[in-house]
């Protein structure tokens, strides 16, 4: 028999419990030193980055925005409201500075209404001196603290353009258009462009350059900033919360237009074309864009001072004016482009209206005269090309070119207008045949037309038709547009 101890201290199985029992304590001392130490490193980095890095920060150490509106609200309303969208659902961000503001809002003035036009233009600072009447300004917020490894310091902050428009919690806002100070916007037609795609969805609309070197060097698939933008207002609620981290991401960009492209592209959302929106990425004359605008609402122009004068003996903001007192008379039909011919002279005759006819002393096919002349050069290389769209040769011999006639006058009607165009160049004769030399007699063009209604944008627009007055007297061509007849071709 073995006899059994009642003294636990020499328990032998007991024993090394105890001993383990120490062994875990001192690992949890251990442990929670170790901790203590990681957790005291990782303060002071984190105070040393704040510090060295904090007007760079990427977006997990900011806090949520305390100005960026709540979007459920509006979405409610979004979702609620199915009216058509007009200019008082747009809002305008228009990137400026106070070093061309002054000059530049000569043309803002143009087409801003007070009182159904709403937006801002946004400057690095007060101006001096009184303001301008007119599109209200407000200085852009926090721009300097971004990373800019590339562009100049303007491109950070017209950036953010959208989100310092977003901040101001306009109401009622569908799309939020963004342009430069030197754009010239025709709002009716943008309503209408944008009408046809969802503002309840995260949507980016805009055009890109005329120049296919512009688009190589920043991108096919960009808006570009000067023919203006439109983000719709689900994808600016977005953009508000995530721009300023991706900014920094993007500070080897050049453009304030680039940096929005790829912030818009993070969240998933491409481009969506719409042909109405024009940087003019060109040198020289406009007229073959112009003249031969596509079949698309005329929704902005840029660029306006770094081409020719939109029309003969006027300055560049006359001209402006000029098509824009055509515009306001009927906004829809704004450089709508019709041909007709006339039969008994071979005379090919295009119309832009509000802007300017030509009449051809040669027949032309529909296909050859909706193509533009090119009286234009590239942007950055002034080279013959390439553009963006097709383009046909000016004729090198004089009594193969058109006879230009340039708007005098609109005046609107009853459910219609009235145009005239004036000749203004004289044109050589000597050369050239007897049905060129009547063409050259006709002095002044009357184009009669019914207003355009802007719901023939809602579908796939048709191109309308021309007729023309067999009656040439007082040196005067009248042309009647109306809509095609069912089955009806323009045909040579």
């Amino acid at each position: 028999m073995c006899s059994e101890s009642n003294n636990p201290g020499q328990d032998p199985f007991k024993a090394p419990k105890l001993i383990t029992k120490e062994k875990t304590r001192e690992a949890l001392t251990t442990s929670l030193k170790a901790a203590m130490a990681i957790i005291l490193i990782l303060s002071i980095s984190l105070a040393a980055f704040s510090a060295i890095y904090g007007p760079t920060q990427p977006d997990f150490f900011s806090w949520p925005d305390p100005d960026r509106p709540d979007p459920d609200p509006y979405m409610a309303l979004f979702n609620s409201d199915n009216s058509p969208t007009n200019v008082s659902h747009l809002a305008f961000g228009i990137g400026g500075s106070t070093a061309t503001w002054a000059n530049r809002a000569r043309y803002s003035d143009l087409w801003w209404k007070a009182g159904s036009t709403r937006g801002y233009v946004f400057l690095d600072k007060d101006p001096v001196g009184s303001t301008q009447p007119g599109i209200g300004h407000r200085v852009s917020s926090d721009w300097r603290r971004f990373r800019r490894t590339a562009g100049s310091e303007s491109a950070v902050r017209i950036a953010r353009v959208v989100v310092d428009l977003f901040r101001v919690g306009l109401p009622n806002v569908r799309w939020f258009v963004m342009g430069d100070d030197d754009t010239v916007f025709f709002p009716e037609n943008l309503a209408a462009v944008l009408g046809r795609h969802d503002h309840r969805r995260m949507v980016y609309v805009g055009g890109n350059s005329e120049s296919v070197e512009q688009d190589v060097m920043h991108a096919y698939d960009m808006a570009f900033g000067g023919g203006g933008f439109a983000i719709s207002y689900p994808l600016a609620a977005e953009l508000a919360g995530a721009m300023d981290g991706c900014l920094n991401r993007y500070h080897y960009f050049y453009g304030s237009d680039q940096r929005v492209w790829a912030c818009v592209g993070e969240l998933g959302i491409g481009l969506t074309r719409e042909p109405g929106f024009h940087q003019i990425d060109i040198r020289g004359d406009a007229f073959g864009i112009l003249a031969a605008h596509p079949l698309a609402p005329l929704v902005s122009l840029h660029h306006i001072d770094s081409v020719n004068s939109l029309f003969p003996n006027q300055t560049q903001l006359e001209s402006v004016s000029t098509l824009m007192k055509a515009y306001k008379s009927d906004p829809s039909r704004i450089l709508q482009q019709c041909f007709c011919y006339h039969r008994k002279y071979k005379w090919s005759v295009s119309v832009s209206w509000g802007y300017a006819v030509q009449i051809f002393p040669v027949s032309l096919t529909a296909k050859e005269l909706e193509t533009p002349q090119q009286t234009f050069k590239t942007w950055r290389s002034r080279s013959d090309g390439p553009f963006t769209f097709n383009t046909r040769p000016v004729s090198s011999d004089h009594c193969q070119r058109p006879i230009g006639f340039f708007l005098n006058s609109a005046e609107e009607e009853t459910e219609k207008t009235v145009t005239t165009y004036r000749k203004v160049e004289p044109q050589p004769v000597n050369k050239c045949n007897k049905d060129y030399a009547r063409a050259v007699a006709i002095e002044n063009v009357v184009v009669l037309a019914s207003k355009m209604e802007q719901q023939e944008w809602d579908q796939s627009a048709r191109r309308h038709c021309c007729d023309i007055d067999g009656n040439l007297g007082h040196r005067t061509m009248r042309i009647r547009i109306r809509r095609c007849k069912h089955s009806e071709a323009i045909t040579i």
